[in-house]
């Protein structure tokens, strides 16, 4: 069994920072103070929760790959995916951390059900070992312990640690494998189609057992909403606040006025333009 160093808080902090020094330099951009100190708090929640589990980690990241698969139309892909591996005595575990929440997870256990198990097949396949549990971590903070730690109140927080589950264990079935990967197989024929189709606005509405909308679990996670006449229709029915700060570029109608105002100045501009020219 490998033995894993004790990390505190404070090292922990190091980390985080230098790894976001990594980021920032790589990227070229950075985070607001108030999005920063929001990952850092995650980040530490997480910690103080599943450390036991994250410093267990033998294998992080491990690449999965699923060659020469083909879609009903003939054409070839593959399935990639990562995932952590512990191995702990004589068994095997395989985590794959989501940023849904936890209970949206749990009400959607069979979604969840069949990608993990892809990814054990291909382990297994590439690994040639068997694998003895599959899980999900689900990293999101819940509202209860965001709430406790803003009252800044030790008790409370104590509570909604202790309430905290953010760790799902997935049944371990690779019956349904075939299924999941015809599943795969039709998204990339809709893709190289050119079949980009967005969920009608009631599908976006519509509720789950959590009691979050489509557009909350779904929508918000996509690059795409904000060019997306379904989502767009969305924020503006339900006043979504995320909409606000783009409300302007889609929504705003210049009056007549205004309109007068643009004519004039690009006329002017021109105007000095010529003159200009004629100056030369």
């Amino acid at each position: 069994m490998k033995k894993h160093m004790a990390i505190s808080e404070e090292q922990l902090k190091e980390m985080f920072e230098a790894n976001f020094e990594r980021l920032r330099t790589e990227n070229g951009h950075s985070l607001s103070p108030d999005v920063k100190e929001a990952a850092w708090l995650q980040v530490q929640m997480y910690w103080r929760k599943l450390n036991h589990i994250a410093s267990g980690v033998t294998e992080t990241e491990v690449k999965l790959n699923l060659p020469n698969q083909k879609t009903k139309k003939g054409r070839l892909f593959c399935i990639e995916g990562v995932v952590d591996i512990i191995r702990e005595a004589n068994r095997i575990t395989m985590y794959d951390i989501k940023t849904h929440e936890p209970e949206y997870v749990r009400a959607n256990i069979e979604s969840y059900c069949g990608q993990i198990n892809v990814y054990a097949f291909i382990w297994q396949r590439l690994q040639g070992q068997r694998l003895d549990e599959t899980a999900i971590i689900a990293t999101p903070i819940p509202h209860g312990l965001q709430e406790a730690i803003r009252h800044n109140d030790p008790a409370e927080i104590e509570a909604a640690m202790n309430k905290w589950e953010p760790l799902i264990p997935i049944k371990f079935d690779t019956a349904n494998v075939k299924q999941t990967i015809g599943e795969f197989a039709d998204i990339v024929d809709q893709i190289e189609d050119h079949n980009f189709g967005p969920a009608p606005l009631i599908k976006l509405e519509e509720r789950g057992e959590d009691r979050s909308t489509f557009a909350t679990r779904v929508c918000r996670n996509c690059d795409a909403r904000f060019s997306c006449n379904s989502y767009r229709d969305y924020a503006r029915k339900n006043k979504d606040r995320s909409w606000r700060k783009f409300a302007d570029f889609y929504d705003l109608q210049p009056n007549e006025e205004e309109i007068i105002d643009r004519v004039e100045a690009l006329s002017q501009a021109s105007v000095n333009l010529s003159n200009l020219q004629d100056d030369i």
